[in-house]
């Protein structure tokens, strides 16, 4: 898995990062979704190293990244948090700018990285997602029966982890047939630690809270992605069924948006690695 990559810990401060990097060339940063690791690029990778470097971080709190400490604003698992530690990373890394690529939960940091710090972001790539608070501002009856988990893993009254933790696999699912063998023993071992799972959790706490109110104040203040986007979605998804034409909704933050489907179900990364990364390279390519 990742041949040729390295595998390291990167403390930068508050959040120590692990992160895998290899290949050369202008520098792209993959980030996963929940609940994986960035084991879940060990597919794509390779695939785009040999005319980028590619940076596969785990996020905070995902993986085998720190989980900080939470709060009752739950901020240290906002988005905004989470951009600034792409940015540490390229520092650390020695990276002015980067192409930015987030699936799932990575896309909402990969966008607010280009929202917040649009002179470290080349290129934006957002992967079956929209942004949280446009998602929020439609979520409607058939948004919630599909997507109930943004709001049980979100509230507090009966925390999830209890549920959670009784039986990880049940949870969460995967298996190696479709992540493959490396891949699904790092996630299995993720979803295994409860600190782990609490900090997944107050991710999603921190999007019903913090990160909405920073995409609302973005589009009250009229702020906007500079760089191109590419929006990619997966057929197999549901983000047709809920928004009709998710690039759409992009194209209320950006101007320069390019979209195209992928053929296969949610973990396009897994799923479909040869026409992501065929994607990704043409977007990269400009």
């Amino acid at each position: 898995m990742f041949a040729g990559f390295t595998l390291d810990e990167i403390d930068l401060g508050p959040v120590r990062l692990r992160v895998r990097h290899g290949g050369s060339g202008s520098p792209v940063v993959l980030l996963h979704g929940h609940p994986r690791t960035h084991a879940t690029w060990h597919r794509v990778a390779p695939l785009l190293a040999g005319r980028h470097t590619v940076i596969c971080p785990d996020l905070r709190g995902y993986g085998g990244s720190s989980t900080p400490p939470s709060t009752p604003d739950h901020t240290p698992y906002s988005k905004r948090a989470m951009a600034g530690d792409v940015v540490a990373l390229l520092d650390a890394l020695g990276h002015d700018r980067a192409a930015v690529v987030g699936h799932d939960r990575g896309c909402y940091v990969a966008m607010r990285t280009a929202l917040d710090h649009p002179d470290r972001v080349s290129r934006l790539g957002v992967l079956d997602g929209v942004p949280i608070g446009a998602a929020l501002a439609r979520a409607d009856a058939r948004f919630a029966a599909r997507w109930w988990h943004w709001f049980f893993l979100g509230q507090l009254d009966k925390p999830a982890e209890q549920v959670i933790n009784a039986d990880p696999d049940a949870w969460y699912g995967g298996s190696p047939a479709e992540m493959g063998e490396e891949a699904y023993a790092d996630y299995h071992r993720a979803i295994h630690d409860p600190a782990t799972v609490h900090a997944m959790c107050e991710d999603y706490r921190a999007g019903l809270g913090p990160d909405r109110a920073a995409d609302d104040a973005d589009r009250a203040a009229g702020r906007r992605i500079t760089c191109p986007v590419l929006f990619l979605w997966s057929t197999r998804d549901d983000m047709v069924d809920l928004y009709g034409d998710p690039a759409a909704i992009w194209r209320e933050w950006a101007d320069d948006v390019r979209a195209a489907p992928v053929e296969s179900g949610h973990h396009m990364a897994e799923e479909a690695p040869g026409q992501l990364a065929a994607e990704l390279s043409a977007f990269l390519a400009g």
